[in-house]
């Protein structure tokens, strides 16, 4: 049996005092995927107060949404208790620096109007700090579905990096990177859906199944609406596909029956003028084309059908008598 990986590999305080796997920037400022194993060791620089108008914010920031309420009791504990564990920070130019971890203590100390905060200052590359960040984010099980999927998809994009490479570098399997990235081809309404809570990744991840972004909306809704299970949503989605093969099989054969019922027709109509014949049969419109049982009775009526001879251009017919 293979190894697990653990839930992160290695937290967070093992990857700024021992070292994170980075890449080593191109001159556009991308890492190559070829230097992906390559390692570069952070640097602590040590904690110190920095002014807060001299931070800002780390713009691979996985995380989308900050409650509000959940930051005003962060920033009354501060005020009561004062800030116990410093934010970590980069340097990114002179006298500026750029958050790695903490957004939230910023925001916080921000709101009760202090003008400078303990910070841990480390030397690392763009592509370590967004590392970092999203592993902070994940390791406090602040992200919802859609935006750890975005911090994957981030890490990818900014940085070139493969699935194998984001796995790496958070600790957890390529599967589990590829399905996370899977929740990015739903429609906006479902991924509103995942990150509020409201659907699980369960239900997203039976919702894949159908092509149609439209189905998956409709089905999405049923589910909220009945309270449905992953398991009733399985259900749920197979009965949807049983049918759609159905009505698909049952239009095949329809299809099938009037081809016959044409070719029946184009046969006789060579017979009666002994030439080939070719009867083309457009897409059913209302006024525009024959019911499979009207092309039936037409059949049926070639027998009252009279050809005068081959001189003659008019075609006549002849009303049967009863």
């Amino acid at each position: 049996m293979a190894q697990t990986k653990s839930r992160l590999g290695r937290g967070l305080d093992s990857l700024i005092s021992g070292g994170v796997a980075a890449k080593p920037a191109t001159q556009s400022g991308k890492a190559t995927k070829a230097s992906a194993a390559a390692v570069a060791t952070t640097s602590p620089v040590g904690i110190t107060e920095l002014p807060i108008g001299k931070i800002e914010p780390n713009p691979h920031q996985p995380r989308r949404e900050f409650d509000p309420e959940a930051l005003r009791e962060l920033a009354d504990s501060i005020r009561a208790e004062g800030l116990l564990q410093p934010v970590v920070v980069r340097p990114v130019g002179k006298d500026k620096h750029q958050l790695i971890a903490g957004e939230r203590r910023w925001r916080a100390c921000q709101q009760i109007g202090m003008r400078t905060i303990p910070v841990r200052v480390l030397e690392v590359s763009e592509a370590s700090s967004a590392v970092l960040s999203l592993i902070e984010n994940l390791q406090r099980a602040d992200l919802n579905p859609i935006e750890e999927s975005l911090g994957y998809a981030s890490l990818m994009r900014d940085f070139d990096l493969t699935q194998e490479a984001v796995a790496e570098r958070v600790g957890k399997a390529r599967a589990s990177i590829a399905n996370a990235l899977r929740l990015l081809q739903l429609d906006r309404e479902l991924q509103s859906y995942l990150a509020k809570g409201i659907l699980s990744v369960g239900h997203a991840k039976v919702l894949l199944g159908l092509e149609s972004n439209a189905q998956r909306l409709l089905l999405a809704r049923q589910i909220i609406e009945r309270g449905l299970s992953v398991r009733q949503t399985e259900e749920l989605v197979g009965g949807h596909k049983k049918a759609a093969t159905a009505k698909g099989g049952s239009k095949a054969n329809n299809s099938g029956a009037e081809d016959q019922t044409i070719k029946a027709i184009e046969r006789q109509i060579a017979a009666k003028l002994n030439t080939r014949v070719l009867v083309r049969h457009g897409a059913r419109k209302a006024g525009s084309s024959l019911s499979t049982m009207a092309m039936m009775i037409f059949s049926a009526s070639l027998k009252n059908w009279a050809f005068p001879d081959e001189r003659s251009t008019d075609l006549h017919y002849r009303a049967s008598q009863s």
